[in-house]
């Protein structure tokens, strides 16, 4: 199995108004834009009493860094007591929505993802040999470009949920 390291989790949580659709759009475009693949793990979605919807979303962005290395990129989206609501800007009115956003993103680097080095146990045994003294200052270069990255993914998303919620 492929050996996965979480490196980074963080939340960003807002209350007051937001726009749903675009913020999904901006995230996704992001990740797709960093060559991410999306994997959407599940989505789910209940309208409650009064219409207020809770909905769950998670995601798995993956990406290839090299033939032993891979980032992987968790999104999991709660929204709690989302309504749709109307905001006025220079005097034209747009759709948003009002309710609890919370997002939830975490960085693993995954370490033979291909499982290549997962055949006997002496190659298990030399995987461990090869991470520990040939290769910790690559895993440690890789470990900050994730964080790096999922900080600008949350950089996004809370600039977006800002601009949107000074609405």
């Amino acid at each position: 199995m492929a050996e996965r390291d979480t490196i980074y989790k963080t939340k960003v949580k807002n209350k007051g108004t937001f726009d749903f659709k675009e913020t999904y759009r901006i995230l996704y475009e992001w990740l797709k834009g960093e060559d991410y693949d999306i994997t959407e793990k599940s989505y789910k979605e209940v309208i409650g009493a009064g219409g207020a919807k809770e909905i769950e979303i998670e995601w798995e962005a993956k990406r290839k860094i090299s033939d032993y290395f891979q980032f992987m990129i968790k999104l999991k989206w709660h929204m709690l007591g989302m309504t749709d609501a109307e905001v006025e800007i220079n005097g034209v009115k747009q759709k948003v929505n009002k309710g609890q956003f919370e997002a939830e993103f975490e960085g693993i680097l995954i370490k033979d993802y291909e499982h290549r080095w997962e055949k006997t146990p002496f190659f298990k045994f030399l995987r461990t040999l090869y991470d520990r003294y040939l290769i910790p200052g690559r895993i440690d270069q890789y470990e900050t470009k994730l964080i790096i990255e999922v900080e600008e993914i949350v950089a996004q998303c809370k600039a977006f949920l800002a601009l949107t919620g000074r609405r």
